[in-house]
């Protein structure tokens, strides 16, 4: 159900957005979850994928257990390119495939001290959003 009625809920209006997005919201929309071990670390779901970030890919064709590095994120494109997911052309020049950065999981990040503050902001956030939520045994005691 539409709740603001500023925000448009038409397929074509968002599509539009989406694709002629500029670079710096398409930063945004490029973001992948974390592992397991990283969302328990930093109780954070997902970030923003950057340049030097090690990621292992888990959905399509190249999915698997290898870990690679991002070498590059194509904005323009919403890619990103990661160090061994390579295929041949026909001439036999090798290229780099280009991966939609949420069929990847970040295992290791890049940390910088921009980073780290990102990543002490949305987990206060979380942190603040569970503060009125009940639970089964706070429930029991109140009745």
């Amino acid at each position: 159900m539409k709740r603001n009625k500023l925000v448009t809920s038409s397929r074509r209006k968002n599509r539009k957005r989406h694709f002629n997005a500029p670079s710096h919201i398409r930063r945004k929309l490029m973001s992948s979850p974390l592992s397991k071990e990283l969302k328990a670390k930093y109780s954070v779901r997902a970030i923003p994928i950057r340049k030097d970030d090690e990621v292992q890919v888990v959905r399509g064709h190249y999915k698997g257990q290898q870990v690679g590095k991002v070498v590059n994120c194509y904005r323009k494109k919403f890619v990103i390119f990661i160090e061994r997911i390579q295929r041949e052309k026909a001439n036999g020049a090798s290229v780099n495939v280009g991966i939609h950065p949420s069929k990847v999981v970040i295992v290791k990040l890049k940390m910088d001290k921009d980073r780290k503050r990102i990543l002490d902001r949305k987990a206060k956030s979380r942190q603040q959003a569970d503060k009125g939520k009940h639970t089964e045994e706070s429930v029991m005691e109140t009745s």
